[in-house]
């Protein structure tokens, strides 16, 4: 069966109407054969019958101009029966069936009928003269009245309203469904994170209430979100400004060098987690793509952790301009570097390469990586690892940020062991300008 609905309803309905078609075509046979079979036995038995008369009224001396006439003028001939005469008889049919219980109806079980005889095709029947069994004649009757002509008019017909039928059903099926259709594009849209338009309300009732539904659906999920980013906004500020002050006064205030240092730390690590709080909830759908180039996106972000003394090695990438939203692509790619700084030290590479239709961008290390079953659990927001790649002090957001960012560009993130050790993350988009760009 078909997957889809649009498919598989005009298969039943197409289904329905063949079969309907098959129907009328078989009732039609039907109601035409009995007619036809009364009409031809109806036929043989005048054309028995006059013959009949006629030679038996006929002189014998005249019989022979009267048998040649009968032949010339209405193709009927008239042969005496022989005992070493090749009969073949009627075909096994329904209609010759029908024939012949009629004609025998009419002239008597004893009348003699035949396709062919003596391998003469025709439709042969057969008479006793003056009731003498030994006096018995073939009369046949040209072939073409027992032919049965298909009515190719009729077919044609036939199938100019079925095809019209198919087109109408078609036409049918595709308005009902076509809504349905716009429906699971927005829903997918919305699993995204994207706002998708807003749909048509238009059609049958229930469509109406469907389309109005998700409509006020999508309204009210970009209200709460709204809500809720203007919510941790205003958490953002008014917990700064303390964390601002604090800091300030410790640095006045506090005479111990590293407890003055502890407290920095501690209000910059309250910092870092608010930020990320915001990171995830800030509405990166809002950002339209723009050709970037994943070169010059790398060495951007290599440069600002070069400034921190944090270098990040980038080897030579693809230039060419991506759609991409370049600034969630910088928070992603930001998330996954100091996720790798954290947890794993050393030396940290950017890589970004296109091939398949799909651009690359990669993130490695060679910390202790993440265990295989733990991979998709990481991707949820709040989750952490109880092992070398935990931080007491984190959100468990940055990977799940990630995630989000690969969804909203179509594409997809991984986590994989890298050869030789180390964490390998991986932000696949495809390089379809119509995958970033919807």
């Amino acid at each position: 069966m078909p997957h889809t609905l649009l498919a598989r309803t005009f298969l039943l309905i197409s289904l329905l109407m063949v079969v309907a078609v098959g129907i009328w075509a078989a009732l039609f046979g039907l109601a035409t054969r009995e007619p036809k079979a009364r009409h031809l036995a109806q036929l043989t038995t005048s054309v028995v019958n006059l013959t009949h008369a006629a030679l038996v009224a006929a002189a014998p001396e005249r019989r022979r101009a009267l048998l040649f006439e009968l032949s010339e003028r209405e193709g009927i001939r008239l042969l005496p029966a022989e005992p070493e005469d090749v009969i073949e008889p009627l075909p096994a049919s329904a209609f010759h069936e029908r024939y012949r219980a009629e004609t025998h109806r009419r002239l008597g079980d004893g009348t003699r009928l035949a396709a062919a005889v003596n391998g003469e095709p025709g439709l042969w029947a057969s008479f006793l003269l003056d009731g003498d069994a030994e006096d018995r004649y073939w009369v046949m009757l040209p072939p073409e009245h027992a032919e049965r002509v298909f009515p190719w008019h009729w077919l044609g017909w036939g199938l100019a309203s079925l095809a019209l039928a198919l087109f109408v059903a078609w036409l049918i099926v595709s308005r009902v469904t076509r809504p349905l259709r716009a429906l699971a594009g927005a829903a997918r849209e919305l699993g995204r994170g994207r706002r998708p338009a807003a749909l048509a309300v238009e059609g049958a009732e229930e469509l109406r209430q469907l389309a109005g539904a998700f409509n006020q659906m999508t309204e009210d999920l970009a209200r709460i979100e709204a809500e809720r980013a203007e919510v941790l906004a205003g958490i953002s500020h008014d917990l700064r400004t303390p964390l601002a002050r604090l800091r300030l006064e410790a640095e006045l205030s506090v005479a111990d060098e590293d407890a003055r240092a502890a407290m920095a730390a501690d209000v910059e690590q309250i910092d870092a987690i608010i930020a990320q709080f915001l990171d995830y909830a800030r509405a990166d759908a809002e950002e339209a793509p723009a050709p970037t180039s994943p070169a010059a996106l790398l060495d951007e972000i290599a440069a600002r952790y070069a400034r921190r003394g944090q270098p990040v090695v980038v080897p030579d990438a693809t230039a060419a301009p991506v759609p991409l939203r370049p600034q969630a692509i910088r928070r992603a790619l930001a998330n996954l570097v100091d996720n790798a700084r954290k947890y794993a030290g050393g030396e940290i590479e950017l890589r970004a390469t296109a091939a398949d239709g799909m651009l690359q961008l990669e993130v490695l290390d060679r910390g202790p990586g993440i265990p295989e079953a733990e991979i998709e659990r990481m991707k949820r927001p709040f989750t952490r690892l109880e092992n070398a790649r935990t931080d007491a002090g984190g959100t468990g957001l940055g990977l799940a940020i990630v995630e989000r960012v690969a969804r909203l560009h179509d594409g997809r993130f991984t986590l994989a062991a890298r050869a030789g050790g180390g964490l390998a993350a991986t932000l696949s988009i495809p390089l379809a300008p119509d995958a970033a760009a919807r």
